[in-house]
């Protein structure tokens, strides 16, 4: 069985630090903003989960 969360890493697009993210792997695509737990500035995360379970995570800062 496919986990329905997973756990991914990525550099915030403010601060540089490397951030882990709890990604909801049940949903396909989907994108949501949380704030950077080193800078607390709000990041937009977009996420594509593929068929087998590969994330694909993207950071963008609010101003791009």
């Amino acid at each position: 069985p496919m986990n329905l969360t997973d756990c991914a890493t990525a550099d915030c697009p403010y601060c540089g630090e490397t951030i882990e993210l709890v990604v909801d792997c049940s949903m396909e695509e989907q994108s949501y903003i949380e704030d950077c737990p080193v800078c607390c500035r709000p990041i937009t995360v977009w996420v594509q989960v593929d068929a087998d379970g590969g994330i694909d995570l993207q950071l963008r800062d609010e101003n791009s």
